[in-house]
């Protein structure tokens, strides 16, 4: 597998700064993969390419205000961004990435803007710091934490709008961002349809930005955490029993799905679990028939695994179609429905 063949050139203007007001106004590419047909809709479109007894699987991950900042025993200024608490009680554990990181030695103490306390006690291979905290970290970032927003969104953003609407469960620190183009109306119209509605948590890491580089073989994924429901499991397995389609909305979806699939029970197994999946092309997808996900970075993880749904050959023409009618790419952009 070839890096390179996993590269695009996309004019900047094209990378959306805000999202489509309302959510479902954005555009929706449908990409049917048997015959390599292309179609230009608007998002809420989406329930004329449902039917009754699909299943649609949501990310209900709600994304933390986990930036914040802190100043070293030398008073140097640290940016801080806890990506996810690894023991709770008085004295917390975290992972966090802090810049600049070279200021953030073992056993210093970090002080916080209220007051709150961390101490450096390890550096992990890739630079992620541990601090254990004293003190209470969720008030702390209720109180002054910041919503991350990724490094290519350059405007303003309204917290809530880097939400979905049926984001349940804090812990992300990057958005299911798929999920952002429905509303509670559009929802309800797929309910109606007879589609089961279903949900997953999977928090999202910073990882999801970094680029592979070099080759994709060797690149090292993030560990992200996830829960799958007794009920979601229960749907998925039986739908898959019947011939139903289960459509995920979402690359995280996928890798949750695909991770805990079993091949002793013959489907998706409920319960907690953690998930480094790395989904490229030669891997066999055992849950997922349809895909409904935005347009991804080059050289991603992520683009590789579109590749890997829908053939690379179709990806590559659906990219450069996808620039050619100007839609709007990554984040806060537009989506497309893979079938």
């Amino acid at each position: 597998m070839n890096l390179e063949d996993f590269d695009y050139h996309l004019p900047p203007e094209l990378i959306a700064q805000s999202g489509a007001e309302p959510r479902d106004t954005s555009r929706l590419m449908v990409i049917h993969r048997s015959t390599g047909q292309i179609e230009h809709r608007i998002f809420r479109d989406l329930p004329g390419y449902l039917q009754a007894g699909d299943v649609l699987v949501l990310n209900e991950s709600r994304v933390i205000p986990a930036r914040t900042f802190a100043t070293n025993p030398h008073g140097t200024l640290l940016e801080v961004l806890l990506v996810r608490e690894l023991t709770s009680g008085p004295n917390p554990l975290w992972e966090a990435m802090l810049k600049p990181a070279r200021r953030a030695k073992v056993g210093s103490v970090l002080t916080f803007a209220d007051g709150l306390k961390a101490t450096v006690e390890a550096v992990e291979e890739d630079g992620t710091r541990l601090l254990r905290f004293a003190g209470n970290v969720w008030e702390h970032l209720e109180n002054i934490g910041k919503t991350p927003l990724p490094p290519y969104i350059h405007a303003s953003v309204d917290p809530e709008r880097y939400q979905t609407v049926y984001a349940r469960t804090s812990g992300s620190v990057a958005a299911p961002t798929a999920g952002l183009h429905f509303t509670p109306e559009l929802l309800e119209r797929v309910r109606s349809l007879g589609v089961v509605i279903c949900y997953v948590t999977l928090h999202v890491g910073p990882g999801t930005f970094k680029p592979v580089q070099g080759d994709p073989d060797q690149h090292p994924m993030h560990l992200e955490p996830y829960q799958i429901p007794e009920q979601t499991a229960q749907a998925i397995n039986q739908a898959k029993a019947e011939g139903q389609r289960i459509i995920a909305v979402g690359t995280t979806v996928v890798r949750t799905l695909e991770t805990a699939y079993s091949p002793e029970l013959g489907g998706v197994r409920a319960g907690a679990g953690e998930t480094r999946l790395f989904i490229r092309p030669g891997f066999q997808y055992r849950v997922v028939d349809a895909l409904i996900t935005n347009f991804h970075l080059p050289k991603s993880t992520l683009l590789m695994l579109v590749s890997a749904f829908m053939g690379h050959e179709l990806m590559q023409r659906a990219y450069r179609t996808a620039v050619a009618e100007r839609y709007r790419f990554y984040s806060l952009g537009d989506a497309m429905l893979v079938l």
